[in-house]
C-alpha cells in the first residue's frame, strides 16, 4: 500500500506557501481587492449551476493544478470524485484524516482505491494529529470523544486539515447540499474563509442516489459499512447506523447535538 504520512509527529512538514492571491505590498490581505476577489470567485461558481459536476472540475483543476487536492474520507461522495478526478487529471493528490480511530472497512477502502486507480505514494497524504491516541488520552482523558467531542475533532481533524490546505491554494470536498441544514447553503466555487483558500464542492446539487447511480456505473469502489445503514462514516467511537427514516448524518455522535466534526462551516 503506497502513501505518504504526514503527522507532524517526525517532524514532517509540507513547506508554507505564502498565498499569492490578493496579498498586498506588506503580506496583509487589501479589504477591497479581496471582496472583489470573493465576488469573482462567487460568480464563477454561480456560472457552473446548471452544469455536471465533471465540468466544474475541469475547470477547477485547470486553474489551479499543481495546487489542488482532494479530500477524501472513503465514503461514497469522495470515492465518486476521487473516480472523476482520475479521468480527468490522475495526477491530482488527495489527503484523508486518519483519525487513529477509522473503521478497518475504511482502511480496506482505502487500499482498494489504491490499487484500482494505481495512486503512487506521494498522491496519497495520510494527516494525522500530532498527538497519538496515547498521548491524548495522557493529556486529556481518557475517551475525550464520549465527554467534549468538539474538543476530540478539533485534536484529531481540524488541526491536521489546517496543517495540511496550507500546502494549497483550493480543496475539492465531497458535501452535498442536501446532507445537511448546515450544508444547504454550500456553493459549487467558493471561499473557504476558515481556511483561508478556495473550495470547490463539485457534487453540491447532487443527491444520495445520483451518487449511487455513478458508483454503479462506473463501479466504483466504495466503503462497504454503506451496506449496513452507515450513510455517513466516520470514527468508530463516535459513528453508528442509522434506521429507516432517520437523517442520513442521524448516526454521528449519536446522543450528542453535534452534526459536524468542524471541517464545513457556511462561508
Amino acid at each position: 500500500m503506497g502513501m505518504c504520512s504526514f503527522d507532524g509527529r517526525s517532524g514532517l512538514t509540507l513547506m508554507p506557501l505564502l498565498m499569492k492571491v490578493w496579498r498586498g505590498r506588506e503580506g496583509s490581505v487589501e479589504n477591497r481587492e479581496h471582496s472583489t476577489f470573493i465576488e469573482e470567485l462567487a460568480a464563477w461558481g454561480e456560472s457552473f449551476e446548471a452544469k455536471q459536476p465533471q465540468e466544474v472540475l475541469v475547470a477547477a483543476i485547470e486553474r489551479y493544478v499543481p495546487k489542488i487536492v482532494l479530500a477524501c474520507s472513503f465514503g461514497a461522495e469522495d470515492v465518486v470524485l476521487l473516480d472523476m478526478v482520475h479521468r480527468i487529471d490522475p495526477s491530482v493528490p488527495l489527503f484523508y484524516l486518519d483519525t487513529e480511530f477509522l473503521f478497518p472497512e475504511t482502511y480496506a477502502t482505502r487500499d482498494r482505491v489504491i490499487e484500482r486507480y494505481g495512486l503512487q505514494p506521494q498522491q496519497v497524504m495520510q494527516v494525522k494529529s500530532l498527538l497519538t491516541p496515547e498521548q491524548q488520552a495522557a493529556q486529556h482523558g481518557e475517551a475525550l470523544w464520549a465527554r467534549q467531542p468538539d474538543q476530540c475533532c478539533d485534536l484529531r481533524k481540524v488541526e491536521p486539515l489546517t496543517r495540511v490546505l496550507k500546502g494549497f491554494d483550493a480543496w475539492i470536498t465531497g458535501i452535498r447540499r442536501d446532507q445537511s441544514p448546515a450544508r444547504a447553503s454550500a456553493r459549487l466555487i467558493e471561499w473557504d474563509q476558515k481556511f483561508q483558500l478556495v473550495k470547490v464542492n463539485p457534487l453540491a446539487k447532487w443527491t444520495w442516489e445520483d451518487v449511487w447511480t455513478y458508483i454503479r456505473v462506473y463501479e466504483v469502489p466504495y466503503n462497504e459499512l454503506h451496506d449496513r445503514n452507515y450513510p455517513s462514516i466516520g470514527c468508530t467511537y463516535c459513528t453508528s447506523p442509522v434506521m429507516p427514516g432517520e437523517d442520513s448524518r442521524a448516526g454521528r455522535w449519536k446522543n450528542f447535538t453535534k452534526t459536524e466534526c468542524g471541517l464545513h462551516k457556511a462561508s
